[in-house]
């Protein structure tokens, strides 16, 4: 019984544990997304965001900035990424997110958008700039019938009410960043105990994952002893933009971030 017991507890655990791995699309070149997307699944991530180009990602740090600009410089667009999407959404099971600024969003505009994530397998949305108020006046609904969850992001700053605002906004998870810092700032939420206790004791009613700051397995055990997950961003991002052997290195990676 003590054997069974223990046994469940540690596949608890492990289902508690969701490893998101996020990357810029268009990167290192513009045919790869589709191929990495593949990559990200079969090397055991639970979940993926895939970045949206932008040309003033002002909330993300040098490595994932460099990745826009060589996105751009590709020739990634909106139209583009949903049309890779379509050719691999078939064989990907896992939740695939997009994460991006409002205003490319807008540009092609936001129903019309809704509709191509539908089309193209995608589950959901982080859109960091949409302020709460608009989301719940102007967009709340279209994303519902388009059947697309959308996260917001919280910080060490955000208030116990408004963390819970946000989450019953929110849907598929709850984003805890830290504010202090750019994305791919080490180790900036890891440190923080008391923002990691404080959110793990709310009533929350999605899953709590952690980002910014995650680059390697102990990095994730810790946030994820207090958290459903963690996000991996800068640190897989890196590997797509430096090393020539990418698809090694960034299957390797995720393995052994999750196994």
């Amino acid at each position: 019984m003590n054997t069974e017991n223990h046994t469940q507890k540690n596949k608890d655990s492990e289902i508690s544990k969701k490893l998101n791995i996020y990357f810029t699309a268009g990167v290192p070149k513009l045919d790869d997304t589709a191929e990495i997307i593949k990559l990200i699944q079969d090397s055991g991530a639970d979940m993926m965001e895939i970045g949206m180009p932008y040309s003033d990602p002002v909330a993300d740090g040098p490595v994932i900035s460099q990745a826009h600009e060589l996105a751009l410089r590709n020739g990634m667009t909106i139209e583009k990424l949903f049309s890779q999407l379509k050719t691999v959404k078939d064989g990907i099971k896992i939740p695939v997110i997009l994460m991006g600024y409002i205003n490319p969003v807008l540009q092609f505009g936001f129903e019309n958008f809704c509709k191509e994530c539908e089309s193209s397998g995608v589950s959901g949305l982080i859109i960091p700039d949409l302020p709460p108020f608009e989301f719940e006046k102007n967009y709340q609904k279209i994303l519902k019938q388009y059947n697309l969850n959308f996260t917001f992001l919280v910080t060490p700053e955000t208030s116990n009410e408004r963390i819970l605002y946000l989450d019953s906004l929110s849907s598929e998870f709850l984003y805890a960043v830290s504010s202090s810092s750019t994305t791919g700032q080490q180790n900036a939420v890891l440190k923080n105990d008391d923002y990691l206790s404080r959110l793990s004791s709310l009533p929350l009613k999605n899953p709590l994952m952690i980002g910014f700051g995650i680059q390697t397995r102990q990095d994730f055990d810790n946030v994820t002893e207090k958290a459903d997950g963690g996000i991996i961003g800068t640190a897989f991002v890196k590997i797509l933009l430096h090393n020539n052997d990418w698809r090694t290195s960034a299957a390797e990676f995720i393995a052994s971030v999750k196994h």
